[in-house]
C-alpha cells in the first residue's frame, strides 16, 4: 500500500499538477467561449432560415470547443501532431466504413446551400407528407398528419422530387367538374362565379381560373381553381366544394354520373321492350 502511494505522489509532481490544473482551466474557460460563440453567430444569422442558424451554432461551438481540448492536451504533454496523425487514419478507416454516413453528411451540407424547405414547412417526399420538424446534416424529421415520426436520410432527399407546399403565401384549389350535355355551360360557369365571390376564404386575386377539358363520355368536363391562403387552404378546398354542389343543384343543373345509351343506326329513340306475362314467369321480348 505504501508503494502504491509512492507511485503517486512520484507521478503528480508540482509541475505535472499545474499542467493538469492548467488543463483542467482550459475546458472550462473553453466550454464557456464555445457557448459565448455560439450565441453570436446565432445573433449574426438571426435573419438566416431556422435550421441553417441551428447547424452553424453547433458548428461554432463544436469547432471553438475542440481548439480549447487540443489545448488541454497540449498542455498534460500529449503530441499534437500524433493526435493529427491518428485522428486522419481513423477519419480514412470510418469513411470506408461508413460510406453512406458520409454520403449523408455531404447530402445534407447540399441541403443545407440550397435551402429548399425550412423548419415549419409542410413537405411531400415520395408517398410521405408532413410538417419538417429538425434538419440535422445526416437527416430530416417529419411529423406526417396522422403524427407519426419519419426520418428521412438526407441521400434519399438529395436523389428525390422534393414538393414544398407551404413554401409560397398562397395555394390554388383545382376542382375537376363536369356538366351534363344538356346544360348551359355559360350559365354553370356563371354559377361558380357567384359561389367563389360569396366564399370570404376565397380570393379575389388572383381570380379564379377556368378551363375546359374535354367532351367526356357522360358530360361535359372542366376544371375551376380558385386561390386561398396557404393557412386557410384546406378549409376552401373543403367549403367551397361544398357550396358548388348546392349552387348546381339550385340552378338545375346536373352533375353526370358515368353512363351508357345504345344507339340503333340513326334511330335515337330508346329500343322497345315489351314484357309478355307467360303467368309463372315473364318474358322480355324486344
Amino acid at each position: 500500500m505504501q508503494d502504491i502511494w509512492t507511485t503517486i505522489a512520484e507521478y503528480f509532481t508540482a509541475d505535472r499538477a499545474m499542467s493538469y490544473a492548467q488543463a483542467t482551466l482550459l475546458l472550462v474557460v473553453g466550454y464557456f467561449v464555445a457557448r459565448i460563440v455560439r450565441s453570436t453567430v446565432g445573433r449574426i444569422l438571426a435573419h438566416a432560415a431556422k435550421h441553417q442558424t441551428l447547424i452553424f451554432r453547433r458548428f461554432a461551438f463544436y469547432i471553438t470547443f475542440g481548439i480549447f481540448i487540443a489545448s488541454a492536451l497540449v498542455a498534460v504533454g500529449f503530441d499534437v501532431r500524433v493526435l493529427l496523425g491518428t485522428a486522419g487514419i481513423l477519419t480514412v478507416a470510418i469513411g470506408f466504413a461508413a460510406q453512406t454516413s458520409a454520403s449523408n453528411f455531404i447530402s445534407g451540407l447540399f441541403l443545407l446551400g440550397e435551402n429548399p424547405f425550412s423548419i415549419g414547412d409542410v413537405i411531400r417526399v415520395g408517398t410521405t407528407s408532413g410538417e419538417v420538424l429538425a434538419i440535422d446534416l445526416m437527416s430530416v424529421k417529419i411529423r406526417t398528419f396522422d403524427n407519426l415520426f419519419v426520418r428521412v436520410p438526407n441521400e434519399q432527399l438529395i436523389k428525390t422530387e422534393i414538393t414544398n407546399l407551404t413554401r409560397f403565401p398562397i395555394r390554388r384549389v383545382d376542382m375537376q367538374l363536369s356538366i351534363a350535355y344538356k346544360d348551359d355551360m355559360r350559365n354553370a360557369i356563371s354559377v361558380l362565379k357567384d359561389v367563389a365571390e360569396a366564399n370570404e376564404l376565397c380570393l379575389t386575386e388572383p381570380e379564379p381560373l377556368f378551363i375546359f377539358k374535354a367532351f367526356g363520355d357522360s358530360g361535359l368536363e372542366f376544371q375551376y381553381s380558385v386561390w386561398a391562403t396557404r393557412e386557410n387552404f384546406l378549409a376552401l378546398k373543403n367549403s367551397i366544394q361544398i357550396e358548388i354542389k348546392d349552387a348546381f343543384d339550385e340552378a338545375g343543373i346536373e352533375i353526370p354520373f358515368p353512363h351508357t345509351s345504345l344507339y340503333a343506326g340513326t334511330v335515337t329513340d330508346a329500343f322497345p321492350i315489351r314484357i309478355i306475362d307467360t303467368g309463372s314467369r315473364g318474358v322480355v321480348e324486344p
